[in-house]
């Protein structure tokens, strides 16, 4: 069974995995010293992923202002749920805003309208 995570934490990691691929890309133009060209071009895809990131932490920092707040019944800290369905972010307890779904197995396609209606 795949262990889900919070929907914020996921792409906060992403954003740091983004930084640390910019940072081996940039040191990787070490390896083509003597071609310019090359080190130019692992420099500029070092820097974008970079720039990726942080327009990814912008973009999740957006969005985490505009989650809904609310009271994890398990370990009673608050935290954001992002869609129908979300994880805890402190201890990974299924949440839900929707009361059909209470009670259901917690399945991420809920936050899929399509994917939800075949359920």
């Amino acid at each position: 069974m795949k262990k889900y995570k919070s929907k914020i934490n996921k792409i906060r990691s992403f954003a740091l995995s983004l930084i640390f691929i910019g940072f081996v890309v940039m040191y990787g133009a070490i390896f083509f010293r003597e071609n310019i060209w090359l080190v130019a071009i692992f420099m500029t895809l070092g820097l974008l992923c970079i720039v990726a990131s942080t327009a990814t932490y912008l973009w999740i920092g957006l969005l985490s202002t505009k989650a809904v707040q609310v009271v994890c019944p398990n370990c009673g800290k608050y935290t954001k749920v992002l869609g129908r369905v979300d994880m805890c972010m402190y201890c990974n307890e299924p949440l839900t805003l929707d009361p059909t779904l209470e009670g259901k197995e917690f399945d991420q396609s809920y936050n899929n309208k399509r994917k939800a209606e075949d359920k």
